[in-house]
């Protein structure tokens, strides 16, 4: 059985609320006392505004830098009427976008080199207002579509000295949630002003990896690298564990039905996709098999790779799935036929020997496909034919992540690389 005590409060001694699960099994959700006493002392962190120190190239050299003094006094004195809730940190305003062609625009975004994007979610009431997330605790907020954006930081992120990886966000309405590693979890109801920290037990099996905003207040999914999906309705309070085996157990029982490279299963998926019905596809870290889950099931459903070369990412598009391999090879499927390796056929897309990292379809007929050297295709008849955008070439850069929601479609990068859509997908 999968592990199902996922939720431990922030110091062993607490006593511990335990409430049944649907395959009766427990989860906890460390407790003070009751369970709204638990909610009640839960800490609130207040997303910081960034206050910005930007010199007018106009100015004299020493009115800007006086200037630049007066903006870092004042954001001082705002931090410390905040009393310690608010912390404003002044950093130097992003350059221009730059035109990559007439349908993308490269957008600076205010990080370190070195950072890497991970995931971009937009608010259910505000589809111009959303949040990017990534390494070393990154958080930045966008008001105009993902145009511009600025860095916020989160005081509960801090307070273990972690350097936290930010891997997924979501919302839905105004109702935020974000997961990362070191097993991380936060919670936001008012569209990320506020993040309240809610702890993960050390023995949550696995890393929080990917985080689904269901519909519902207090509604949410999450999944980590390890296969385990934990359902809340009640903004965890208490989660259903969905999974009620482990990768490794079903591995172990199905070794003999012919799934090729399932003895070498090294503990963990290299990536994980999830349809909006709920469905998911994983692809083994070694990329020799993958896994599927369907709602309602108890495990995961091992399946062979169609083809030679190593997986490398896979997911859904409309009634179908994509999958890559290594060397810039993609197949589609029907996404009833996943055990039938002869249904998946081999679609033409000239990637120049590049990796395919992601394939997302933005419309019923556009689907973006993105890899390694910067490599962007597009196809305007459902995956059928694609056409490369042969001005991305020049991006020092492999492009591994497609996000669309809200008419917002951006693609993600290594070294704080962030490409968005300026053109019409009709």
């Amino acid at each position: 059985m999968m592990p199902c005590q996922i939720l431990g409060g922030p110091r062993a001694a607490l006593s511990t609320r335990r409430s049944t699960v649907s395959n009766g099994s427990t989860v906890s959700t460390g407790s003070t006392g009751s369970t709204r006493s638990t909610r009640s002392t839960r800490s609130v962190t207040v997303v910081a505004t960034h206050a910005q120190a930007g010199q007018s190239e106009r100015s004299e050299l020493a009115l800007g830098q006086a200037k630049r003094r007066d903006v870092l006094k004042h954001a001082t004195l705002l931090g410390a009427a905040a009393a310690g809730s608010t912390l404003f940190t002044p950093t130097l305003s992003a350059k221009a976008n730059r035109l990559l062609s007439s349908d993308w625009e490269i957008i600076n975004v205010p990080v370190d080199e070195g950072v890497v994007f991970l995931d971009v979610a937009f608010t259910g009431t505000d589809p111009l207002h959303g949040f990017l997330v990534g390494t070393r605790q990154t958080l930045l907020e966008t008001f105009d579509g993902g145009r511009t954006w600025e860095s916020r930081s989160v005081a509960a992120a801090t307070d273990e000295g972690f350097n936290f990886r930010f891997n997924s966000i979501d919302f839905n309405g105004d109702e935020g949630w974000i997961v990362g590693k070191p097993s991380i979890l936060l919670h936001s109801t008012d569209g990320g002003k506020n993040w309240e920290r809610i702890p993960l037990s050390a023995k949550l099996p696995g890393v929080p990896q990917l985080v689904k905003a269901l519909d519902g207040p207090g509604a949410a999914e999450m999944t980590t690298d390890q296969g385990a999906i934990y359902v809340t309705s009640n903004a965890a309070l208490n989660w259903t564990a969905a999974v009620q085996e482990t990768v490794d157990a079903t591995l172990n029982r199905v070794v003999s039905s012919g799934i090729s490279g399932a003895s070498y299963y090294e503990g963990s998926f290299s990536t994980i996709q999830r349809s909006d019905a709920g469905e998911y596809l994983a692809v083994s870290a070694r990329g020799n098999f993958f896994m599927s889950f369907q709602p309602g099931d108890t495990y995961w459903h091992p399946h062979n790779r169609p083809a030679p070369r190593r997986l490398q990412n896979m997911g859904f598009i409309g009634d179908n799935v994509w999958l890559t391999c290594k060397g810039g090879d993609l197949y589609t499927a029907p996404v009833e036929q996943l055990d039938n390796v002869d249904a998946f056929k081999q679609v033409k897309i000239n990637s120049r020997g590049y990796g395919i990292l992601d394939v997302k379809a933005v419309t019923k007929d556009v689907v973006i496909a993105c890899g390694g050297g910067g490599s962007l295709w597009m196809s305007r008849d459902g995956g059928k034919t694609w056409k490369r955008e042969k001005a991305a070439d020049d991006i020092a850069a492999n492009l591994y992540e497609i996000t669309s929601s809200g008419g917002n479609t951006l693609i993600m990068g290594n070294d704080g690389v962030l490409l968005r859509y300026t053109g019409t997908f009709a």
